[in-house]
């Protein structure tokens, strides 16, 4: 089972380190290891999101995630995203930006980090609504009972989840203005386009994510009532499962952010940063058709806590990074401390279930000896 899921994965990293060293040598080979590691780290609360909504889909559609959706993830936003950044930015057209990440790389790197505000404000929106409506809902297996039920209560007020981003996005914009006004007014003019890439990105989730809500919804009205044929059913099921993948796709898209604009740190080199996180794109994708065929998230249910959590801190996280620098070793450790966290806590549970406390009842951590 694991070496079936994770074998494409395997292929692509012998693929990716023979390339580096054609390339550039052992020290090329060097630094798309560590990126790959890199890549992975960042993103393994990604790999838990996923599979929470991957688990929903057909097989069919899990094929497509690890074929079509790798193309996008590591194609697109590994390789193409960066160079559509700066041709944006620069005002340049894909062949010149292209044309300055090989030639100009220093050049290059510096275009994109100017445009680390705009990216962080999109991105760190997205997550942040994710992380809203996760923990305003109301569920019946709660991780931090003393957090989460009064959080339920309140998500019971409509729109709170929306007006609070806003208030977040008002405040960090306001505050990045007013910071750049002290040091000379550098990046004042930058301080509209975050509040617009903020609300770009809010506008996103709303759509991608409310269409895939609601063709989900109406998938399991239709299967209920069995009103309509067989045919109507699968081709609902197979919109609803394209807006889930779309949703997937952009998710995807908000957690590369950082990986993208850490590996600067590490490189500035297009073809080696490509080779890099495009290997640890394809292991978080592996690893989320691994949890979700091995039932992880239903052995382990605080896990699926643990990755939104770590959703919510990556959003502020990155919005926080719009003004100031943040190491993106800290990004990580914040994601694998609070998976490894409801890990444990999951465990803590399973063992106090099987030997009969609290079996009618979900355990609250909090109250498992």
């Amino acid at each position: 089972m694991l070496l079936k899921t994770f074998r494409w994965s395997f292929a692509v990293t012998a693929l990716g380190l023979a390339l580096g060293v054609w390339y550039g040598g052992w020290t090329a080979f060097g630094v798309i290891a560590i990126l790959a590691v890199l890549e992975i780290s960042l993103s393994f609360d990604n790999a838990v999101v996923n599979a929470g909504i991957l688990k929903k889909m057909s097989a069919f559609w899990q094929k497509i995630f690890l074929t079509v959706g790798v193309l996008i993830a590591v194609f697109g936003m590994r390789l193409a995203f960066p160079v559509v950044i700066v041709a944006v930015t620069a005002k340049l057209n894909p062949y010149d930006a292209v044309n300055l990440a090989l030639t100009d790389k220093d050049r290059y790197e510096q275009l994109v980090t100017d445009a680390h505000p705009a990216i962080a404000a999109f991105g760190g929106m997205f997550l942040l609504m994710i992380f809203l409506d996760f923990i305003f809902e109301d569920r019946d297996i709660k991780w931090l009972g003393w957090l989460e039920r009064p959080l339920a209560k309140l998500g019971k007020v409509d729109m709170l989840s929306v007006c609070i981003a806003l208030i977040v996005l008002l405040i960090t914009s306001f505050t990045f203005a007013a910071h750049a006004h002290q040091h000379g007014g550098a990046h004042a003019d930058k301080a509209q386009t975050v509040l617009i890439s903020g609300i770009a990105g809010l506008i996103t989730y709303m759509i991608v994510g409310g269409l895939s809500g609601f063709f989900e919804d109406r998938l399991e009205a239709e299967e209920e009532r069995e009103r309509e044929s067989d045919r109507s059913a699968v081709v609902l099921a197979g919109q609803a499962a394209f807006f889930m993948f779309l949703y997937l796709e952009v998710l995807d898209a908000s957690f590369s952010f950082d990986g993208v604009i850490g590996a600067f740190a590490i490189t500035n080199d297009i073809v080696l940063m490509a080779l890099g996180l495009g290997i640890g794109a394809m292991y978080v994708r592996s690893l989320t058709v691994y949890l979700v065929r091995q039932g992880t998230l239903d052995d382990y249910v605080y896990l699926e806590h643990g990755a939104h959590y770590a959703i919510g801190a990556l959003a502020v996280i990155l919005m926080v990074t719009i003004q100031y620098q943040i190491n993106e070793v800290i990004t990580g450790l914040v994601g694998v401390i609070l998976i490894g966290w409801s890990f444990w806590s999951s465990v803590r549970r399973n063992r106090a279930l099987a030997e009969g406390e609290g079996a009618a009842e979900p355990v609250d951590t909090a109250k498992v000896p």
